[in-house]
């Protein structure tokens, strides 16, 4: 009867060895964001993204809470939008929308918008962070 016992308590722990679970979406977005930075250097936080540069970037979504903006030639700006996080912003349906407010270019506090790529209604909003440049190392 011993026996039997070690046996169903072999075979419960043998069970719990599996295979490690998948990343996370805050993982996935992390390997992202290095993807994106990988050789660069950050720089002190700034409050907007210069104007020439706001329109010349490309957006790229790295997870709800987390933006990076490319400038072709230039910097790449990441930003940690304020309030947490923008649901459903990393989502395949859902389009980051951005308006610049005066001369300052893509500012913190400015708001952006959610909109969904199928039926172009707006699901909702975000409010931007500062702003992290990120320059090529020099070497």
């Amino acid at each position: 009867m011993r026996s039997m016992s070690v046996l169903i308590m072999a075979g419960a722990l043998a069970g719990c060895t599996t295979a490690p679970p998948p990343p996370t979406d805050l993982a996935q977005g992390e390997d992202k964001l290095q993807k994106i930075i990988q050789g660069r250097v950050a720089g002190a936080p700034v409050d907007c993204m210069p104007s020439y540069n706001a329109r010349h970037a490309e957006t790229k979504v790295i997870d709800n809470q987390t933006v990076a903006f490319r400038v072709v030639g230039g910097p790449v700006y990441i930003n940690h939008l304020q309030a947490g996080s923008c649901s459903g912003l990393d989502s395949n349906f859902y389009q980051f929308v951005t308006k610049s407010y005066g001369a300052n270019g893509l500012c913190r506090g400015d708001q952006a918008q959610v909109i969904d790529r199928r039926n172009g209604v707006n699901v909702g909003s975000c409010v931007i962070g500062e702003f992290t440049p990120y320059t090529r190392a020099a070497g």
